[in-house]
């Protein structure tokens, strides 16, 4: 009895400026060519149950090419693995925050997906001895205890949500879910396997309870990820084939299809715009099969902003051109603790003020792609300051 588990495909998710000739936005065009291969796959390990862990779309209300494209990949699982069941549950990124409006997911039920998109159901197979409890993540809907039925020889909990405590902090607080769950709720050692969706990354939260992972980079912060992946030693993004008999399980990966690239970082200690210019075409040339058509980045660390002013933007605009997106993260010098004399003509550090507290945290803040650090820290500043100045203004004025 083997089951495929996937999740956060995130179909329509659009990012940067690039269209097709068609006209459609070249990630979201992209997202959906992954999910295609993705599909191909899973046909190819004809497994005996698919289970999808919510976020099949981006937005609560996609684009019709996003609908067509799952309406298309859907059916043709259904039409190739016609014994089958597939379940899935809507996730943050698909349920409504309004009980009035219908989640889109509900279509999938005419062509026999079994769709919980509003509250948890309990999905069974008496002719596999199978049962699915699907709970999707919706706001204000009470969760049953996440205990498995008595009866069936399978038992498999689908949950689209945030596990405490297993998410790192840039992904909790970026995207958070309506639905948090203490890792002992699970009662993980009662169920045959848990499938979960909203984490990016493939992991296991217990024995027999994973996270998929998306199929694409769709997050606010894909670099993130590719690190994770890394330390982790994970190829990539993918989907799980788990065996509820025999207990084997295996990460199939599947191949994005635009690149991501994080190049080596630059230290730009101590250079000038020249040098900098030669240490980034550097980092440009040697990118495994070259920047065209793929997503870079090149993290600049401990640069001035001067320095910055002073680069060559001609040839940033050639590396703009060729990538479908290059991002330059530059970042300057840490602040240097201030130390002033004392009365023993010694020094002890100052304290810093709240400003330049606040600009060292924000500096230190991963950015969704595309976002200009020195632009974010400016603008956090000066909502600081404006919050300085209400506070003041509205202080009672003390007559003598």
């Amino acid at each position: 009895m083997r089951l495929v588990h996937l999740a956060d495909l995130h179909l329509g998710f659009r990012q940067y400026q690039r269209l097709t000739v068609a006209g459609i936005n070249q990630r979201e065009a992209d997202v959906a060519a992954t999910l295609q291969r993705a599909a191909l796959q899973i046909v190819d390990v004809a497994p005996e149950l698919i289970v999808i862990g919510g976020d099949v779309f981006h937005t609560v209300r996609p684009s019709n090419p996003a609908i067509l494209h799952a309406f298309r990949v859907l059916s043709m699982l259904r039409d190739r693995l016609p014994d089958t069941p597939i379940v899935m549950v809507a996730g943050n990124h698909d349920a409504p925050r309004t009980a009035e409006t219908g989640c889109i997911l509900r279509l999938f039920r005419e062509i026999g997906v079994h769709v919980a998109d509003a509250k948890p159901e309990l999905f069974t197979f008496p002719n596999r001895s199978l049962a699915v409890l699907a709970v999707p993540d919706v706001p204000g809907v009470e969760r049953p205890p996440l205990l498995p039925p008595e009866g069936f020889d399978h038992r498999v909990l689908l949950l689209h949500g945030e596990i405490a405590g297993m998410l790192p902090e840039h992904v909790a607080t970026a995207d958070r879910a309506a639905i948090e769950i203490k890792p002992e709720e699970l009662h993980a050692d009662a169920w045959s396997y848990v499938a979960l969706g909203h984490y990016h990354v493939y992991r296991e939260v217990a024995p027999r309870a994973y996270y998929s992972g998306s199929l694409d980079y769709t997050s606010s912060n894909p670099w993130g990820e590719l690190r994770e992946e890394r330390e982790q030693r994970i190829p990539g993004k993918g989907f799980i084939e788990h065996d509820l008999v025999r207990g084997t399980h295996r990460f199939h990966p599947v191949a994005p299809t635009r690149p991501l690239i994080d190049l080596e970082p630059v230290d730009a200690s101590g250079m000038g715009a020249q040098e900098l210019d030669s240490a980034i075409r550097a980092r440009v040339d040697s990118a495994p099969g070259g920047i065209d058509d793929r997503i870079v980045r090149v993290t600049v660390r401990n640069v001035a902003r001067h320095v910055v002013r002073e680069l060559d933007h001609a040839a940033l605009r050639e590396y703009r051109k060729r990538a479908t997106h290059f991002h330059l993260d530059t970042r300057r010098p840490d602040p240097i603790p201030r130390r002033t004399g004392s009365g023993g003509g010694g020094a002890h550090q100052r304290r810093a003020t709240l400003p330049e507290i606040v600009g060292e945290r924000l500096r230190e803040r991963p950015l969704p792609v595309g976002v200009d650090r020195e632009q974010f820290v400016a603008i956090g500043l000066r909502y600081l300051q404006q919050a300085e100045d209400a506070a003041v203004a509205a202080m009672p004025v003390l007559e003598s």
